[in-house]
């Protein structure tokens, strides 16, 4: 980073973007005492463990291990590097920029990206109206999209064209290699020779737009019928397709905290153009676990319209297994009348998808009618599998539910509602003792998964990094203890890499009279270290903050050291393993 700012902007920063109004904006909170608490926006969770601390302005969860400041918070959460972070939090609170001039490489190519996609999409849309787009206009037409929604969504066309995009952009002043980063211009090689090309030819063109406003990417259709029907912006410095949804700019705006998850574009367009302006789709890969918690960010209930085909089904039992594990009330909308939402509107209006919207199962149905099909129940062998499968399924379910599904199926099946229900609590008793087997050597696998990950030696030397972390989280509540142990802490008596990362910003800024408080580290620390600092501060508050507990734990990582820097004996060397044996019978004397 070729700029740092001082300790009182970022003071100034930090203090007008208070984090729990910050974060807030993002997630909802609950005061618990002197914490706040909510459903992580990191992970799929139906159980709070994502923790805000006003008294040192930061967080932390203890179901994923993201944590940090309000910096960090809007690095992640906005997917922005430091910089832009902080133009971020100072536009938010109308702050000014110092006026020192830098430089950063990576904030600066992802500013150009932008400004690359916007004239981009002014090009498109620009093309959609002239001779060349008269063929993707045409296709518009015949799917019905109005010129309102052609204009809403920026629609536009790619001309059968090698080098129109590059041309037009190149004399606008971007250079070659920002528009390959923007994946608006790709190559080949051949023959020892690099052929550059637009990545988008002949196609009709429809800009993602991300929560702030910006085209980050593009989708492009074929106008026949060859293959692959889309072709899609490849991950860049600016967008990553996994965590972004088509049209969400638009949707989570009064949307009663209801969404309509689609599987493509013209699907999200019929749907806007027809009223239903809470439509959203994924960007041509399956659902992923960020953009379900992207979802669970602006929408408690969320009704999957997926095609009613084999893939399209496999799709909703994916999306059901991923939205089980965040607080979402999922329904399921049973297309009839068409294949799409689309061709349902087009074919019998929008009333007629209106009232499948109204007539939506609920996952419990959903899941239960899936349950159905595989049985005949007319037969009393298959209304018993379907009833004891279906008993399995409601004993994940609680108390209130399985009481109304079984009395629904009691009802429709001529069975006592009784019986149904002694079934359930017979699977559920199985499933609990099943879960409770396996539920801790899960956790424990997934913490020690994510912490060898980030810190592999950590997991080898668990000793040493206990004290290393007391030490740490001490001197970050006493800066006054360094002077006191300054002779006895260096990096090297540090084993795990990221805790002697934050020990070497410390002692920097000990040895200068700065201040160690988080949100002034994170501007020399990475992501993942401010985390760990979060962690620290949240996992050993309740240290002794003594100088005997340092002590303790310092002479903890002293021994550590020296069996590292000791020789096992079988790498001794004779003469060396003789003076080692000599030194122990003389201690034995």
């Amino acid at each position: 980073m070729a700029m740092r700012f001082n300790d009182d902007f970022i003071d100034k920063l930090r203090d007008s973007n208070d984090i729990e109004s910050v974060i807030g904006s993002y997630v909802e909170l609950r005061r618990r005492g002197r914490t706040l608490t909510g459903l992580c926006p990191f992970h799929n969770e139906k159980t709070p463990s994502f923790t805000v601390y006003p008294e040192t302005a930061s967080y932390y969860c203890f179901g994923c291990g993201a944590g940090g400041e309000v910096i960090n918070f809007i690095r992640n959460i906005e997917n922005l590097d430091f910089i832009e972070a902080v133009k971020f939090l100072a536009d938010r609170a109308g702050i000014k920029l110092p006026e020192d001039n830098f430089d950063d490489a990576a904030s600066n190519l992802r500013r150009r990206i932008f400004e690359a996609n916007r004239d981009a999409a002014r090009f498109y849309h620009e093309t959609l109206f002239t001779e060349q787009g008269k063929a993707q206009l045409d296709y518009l037409m015949r799917r019905n999209v109005s010129p309102k929604m052609i204009k809403h969504f920026g629609l536009g066309a790619a001309p059968d064209d090698w080098h129109a995009l590059e041309n037009h952009l190149k004399a606008k002043g971007f250079r070659r290699d920002e528009l390959v980063a923007a994946n608006l211009l790709r190559y080949s090689d051949k023959n020892g020779k690099r052929y550059y090309y637009d990545a988008f030819r002949s196609k009709v063109m429809y800009p993602v737009i991300d929560l702030r406003g910006n085209v980050v990417a593009f989708g492009g259709r074929v106008l026949d019928n060859s293959k692959p029907k889309y072709i899609n912006t490849s991950d860049t410095p600016v967008y990553k397709k996994s965590n972004e949804l088509f049209a969400m700019n638009f949707a989570k705006n009064g949307n009663d905290r209801k969404l309509i998850l689609c599987e493509g574009y013209m699907d999200v367009i019929a749907l806007h153009g027809a009223g239903f302006e809470n439509a959203v789709a994924g960007l041509g890969t399956a659902l992923t676990p960020e953009q379900v918690s992207l979802i669970s960010r602006y929408a408690d209930e969320v009704a999957l319209c997926y095609d009613s085909d084999e893939a399209g089904q496999k799709a909703v039992r994916a999306a059901l297994s991923l939205f089980s594990k965040t607080g979402v009330r999922v329904k399921v909308i049973r297309l009839e009348g068409g294949k799409d939402p689309d061709e349902i509107i087009r074919t019998h209006g929008k009333e007629r998808f209106a009232k499948l919207l109204s007539n939506a199962d609920n996952d419990t149905e959903y899941k239960l009618s899936v349950i159905r099909s595989k049985y005949d129940v007319e037969t009393a062998d298959g209304k018993v599998n379907f009833l004891r499968e279906a008993a399995a399924f409601l004993a994940t379910a609680d108390s209130l539910e399985r009481d109304v599904y079984a009395m629904r199926l009691s009802d429709e099946l001529g069975v006592s509602k009784d019986a149904i229900l002694q079934q359930i609590k017979g699977a559920a008793k199985r499933d609990y003792y099943r879960k409770s087997k396996n539920q801790f050597n899960e956790a424990q696998k997934k913490v020690a998964e994510m912490e060898k990950s980030v810190d592999p030696q950590r997991v080898k030397n668990m000793r040493a990094a206990r004290a290393e972390d007391i030490v740490l989280v001490t001197l970050l509540n006493n800066a006054e203890f360094y002077k006191r142990f300054k002779d006895r802490l260096n990096n090297d008596i540090f084993i795990t890499p990221v805790n002697k990362r934050i020990f070497s910003v410390l002692a920097a800024r000990f040895e200068s009279n700065e201040s160690t408080d988080i949100s002034h580290l994170s501007q020399s620390l990475t992501s993942e270290e401010t985390g760990a600092v979060a962690r620290l501060l949240a996992k050993h508050s309740m240290v002794s903050n003594t100088p005997k507990e340092c002590e303790d734990c310092i002479i903890v990582l002293e021994e550590e050291k020296k069996k590292r820097e000791t020789p096992s004996p079988s790498q001794m060397s004779d003469d060396s393993f003789l003076a080692f044996f000599s030194s122990l019978n003389k201690e034995d004397n």
